[in-house]
């Protein structure tokens, strides 16, 4: 056994106290915010009304609470570390197949089979649009901050993992609002107003992704970037998971004479959700295996596969339907049941190391 191997087995890597638990707390925003939409009406209604525009659809609570959210995890993206990849490129081209060629149009096509026939006895074809649509922007937008948990419970390679997320978020800039408004006018009867994708793309994340950038340029050049990496950004983390929590006690008191009168349908938005994120990381993790990637790149690679960027994926079902919409409630689904599903992947990778190379060839 390696002292690698010995290490990994005395010292079990685990969440922390929040991340643990986040479909708890999940689950506790979602009572919270039903509660209170049906016991302040007039204050939600105050709420839901802010809007950075008429018609815009931009709620400022929302947006200032999800700028909270993902600043943090854009100071995090180091495209420097882009330059490195290209010795061992495998890893990268898998992932990006899986998260722009396969998953926005699998679950298209999944999420248009269950709610337009599946479910058709029990779902109107309004919701069922809504629902569609929602599933859609979900897998549409790959996963960012959460991904170095899912990779350091896999001990996955940390610069590598970096540069899967920062070739994603450049990638997501160009066709996260083209992609989304193909597939929803493709596979529901809702129309996508391309201008507003677009204000939604630079509102949750070109400006985030830019603060971010600068930030950590400025912060690293003044105190150093062990200092910035090991001291500032843990500081971040309970600031993006309270902004998180509030915004998800908004968006279910926004949506709370929605749930209260169809509580069935949340159970039915998970099942399509739970199969594609099933299929999309057992696809990158045996594609990986297939072409030989050594085992701490094909776990985090699977793990992006399977996991979304719920925070832009909740904006932009609020900034293109209403916070009270179906789709902003199929995309709140995705976050309710993503940490329990995705711990269940991560064990998974971890179980089967053995099927990976230790090292990588260069061929």
């Amino acid at each position: 056994m390696t002292e690698a191997s010995v290490a990994r087995s005395v010292t079990p890597k685990r969440l922390n106290f929040f991340e643990r638990y986040l479909s708890l707390w999940v689950g506790a925003c979602m009572l919270a915010g039903v509660l209170t939409g049906k016991s302040v009406p007039a204050l939600t209604g105050q709420l839901r009304s802010m809007e950075f525009g008429a018609g815009s659809q931009i709620n400022i609570p929302i947006a200032v609470l999800i700028w909270l959210m993902i600043v943090p995890m854009m100071m995090k993206v180091d495209f420097a570390s882009i330059r490195s990849v290209g010795r061992k490129p495998r890893g990268l081209l898998v992932t990006l197949f899986v998260n722009w060629l396969v998953k926005p149009f699998s679950m298209a096509l999944i999420a248009w089979l269950f709610f337009r026939h599946v479910f058709s006895a029990w779902i109107s074809p309004a919701d069922a649009d809504q629902y569609i649509a929602g599933c859609i922007i979900l897998a549409a937008a790959p996963c960012t901050a959460m991904v170095f948990v899912w990779s350091y419970l896999t001990d996955g390679d940390p610069a590598y993992t970096l540069v899967q997320v920062s070739v994603n978020d450049l990638i997501m800039l160009f066709l996260f609002a083209p992609i989304v408004r193909f597939l929803v006018n493709g596979a529901s009867s809702l129309h996508v107003p391309f201008q507003v994708l677009l204000y939604a793309v630079g509102i949750f994340i070109v400006i985030p992704l830019a603060a971010g950038t600068a930030l950590r340029s400025w912060f690293t050049r003044a105190h150093g970037r062990e200092w910035f990496e090991k001291s500032l950004l843990p500081r971040f983390a309970p600031v993006s998971m309270l902004a998180l929590l509030a915004t998800l006690v908004l968006i279910f008191a926004f949506q709370a004479d929605n749930i209260t009168g169809k509580p069935f349908h949340v159970l039915l938005i998970a099942i399509p959700i739970l199969l594609q994120v099933y299929f999309n990381s057992s696809l990158t993790y045996g594609l990986m295996r297939l072409f030989r990637v050594r085992h701490a790149v094909a776990a985090p690679g699977a793990l992006i596969g399977a996991s979304n960027f719920f925070e832009l994926a909740v904006a932009t079902a609020i900034a293109l339907f209403g916070a009270a919409s179906g789709a902003a409630l199929a995309t709140v689904v995705g976050v309710l049941i993503e940490v329990p599903v995705m711990l269940s992947v991560c064990s998974f990778c971890n179980r089967t190391r053995h099927w990976f190379p230790e090292v990588e060839d260069a061929r």
